[in-house]
């Protein structure tokens, strides 16, 4: 049996490009990072840390606490090698399981034959200690197994999350071309904004950015939208523990916050959409929506503001033309409309970034998916600079 108070080694892995966004969400929760990577973050923490992170990370996509690091020379050792884990300590013969891998190896082509590798091992270490082969599969409803090799170094860890935490749970309703919701966190906490000054969303889509924006300023953090993780299916588990972080959860949602935050979009399909994802999430009484062109928007007079806007990229044969207007409007609605605010422009069609007739101050460094982004920041003075 796990003994969840130990602290090893647990790795928060994430989309490459979102280093400086977990570091800064780890530093809020009081948690120090020992190594920074381009997609993954390595702490020293508890299985019951875990638990703590995986309730309330916002741009991650796995927690995973270490079991054994080793030499791995080929992939015929792979099975050799995992078998010799004591299995029955981690969880127990009626346990369903999954495998995932990540393999950079001259010896492996495909990272699946490792998945089985792995499982068979795991699978038969349990039918030689107790006579009984666990189910295994590739969906995450149970207990999940992580494997990283690259060369000769191997680790496996456990999986505390199973799926990904960068999908929050509150948007049942997509809409066109949705921002992942770690991403939208991301931006936000790349735009440094205050959580208490104006935040508007023109061209909102689905509502991800003004939604993310309300539950970062209010204390909402996803474990409040979600109640399935792997590490409940580990021995050593105790649910109370679990409920106590749930409800710690709920006691810190600032609930009497007045926020100043509007998503605006010419459809009216799309701010319905945006209505039922803020309903879900709780916060739709927190954010005035409305049905307007982007030009039309509401601009609250104030000191200080975040402007965000997330439009199109042309990605098809012959929309990019189609939007070059598009983007020239919003550098003229940002300097005719908003001046006192700090703009900013997500987009993955570098080009028509230009068109928008203004100089970024910082064109930081984004992925949406796979395609290379730019999130521009425009810093709109009143008056002259």
């Amino acid at each position: 049996m796990l003994d969840f108070t130990r602290k090893g080694k647990v790795v928060i892995t994430f989309k490459d490009r979102f280093a400086p966004y977990v570091a800064m969400e780890l530093d809020e929760l009081g948690f120090k990072p020992k190594l920074v990577n381009r997609t993954y973050i390595e702490i020293d923490a508890s299985m019951e840390d875990c638990i703590y992170l995986n309730l309330h990370l916002r741009i991650a996509s796995h927690v995973l606490f270490e079991i054994k690091s080793f030499y791995l020379h080929h992939a015929d050792d792979i099975y050799r090698r995992v078998k010799s884990i004591p299995w029955e300590e981690y969880i127990n013969e009626s346990t369903y399981f999954s495998v995932n891998s990540h393999v950079e190896h001259e010896s492996v082509d495909n990272p699946l034959f490792v998945n089985v590798r792995v499982k068979d091992a795991i699978v038969d270490r349990f039918r030689d200690q107790t006579g009984v082969r666990p189910d295994t599969g590739s969906n995450y409803d149970g207990a999940v197994f992580q494997l990283f090799w690259k060369d000769t170094q191997a680790t496996l860890y456990i999986n505390t999350s199973g799926e990904t935490l960068a999908k929050h749970g509150y948007r049942k309703i997509p809409g066109k071309a949705p921002m992942l919701e770690a991403l939208a966190a991301a931006t936000i906490y790349a735009s440094e904004w205050d959580r208490k000054s104006p935040f508007l969303n023109p061209m909102c889509g689905s509502g991800t950015l003004a939604i993310e924006a309300a539950l970062i300023a209010t204390n909402r953090y996803p474990g409040l939208y979600r109640d399935h993780y792997s590490f409940q299916y580990f021995l050593g588990y105790e649910d109370q523990v679990y409920q106590k972080l749930k409800t710690e959860l709920e006691e810190k949602v600032d609930h009497q916050k007045e926020l100043n935050i509007i998503a605006s979009d010419i459809s009216e399909q799309a701010v319905l959409f945006s209505k039922e994802n803020a309903s879900t999430a709780g916060v739709e009484e927190l954010i005035k929506f409305q049905v307007c062109d982007f030009e039309e928007s509401d601009v609250p007079e104030a000191d200080t503001g975040i402007l965000m806007i997330n439009p199109e990229y042309g990605e098809r044969l012959g929309e990019e033309e189609d939007l070059l207007e598009t983007y020239q409007r919003m550098g003229d609605f940002m300097k005719k409309k908003c001046a006192g605010y700090t703009g900013f422009i997500f987009t993955g069609n570098l080009p028509l970034g230009k068109r928008v007739g203004l100089r970024p101050s910082r064109k930081i460094e984004f992925y949406n998916g796979t395609i290379d982004c730019r999130l521009m920041k425009f810093e709109l003075y009143k008056g002259k600079k």
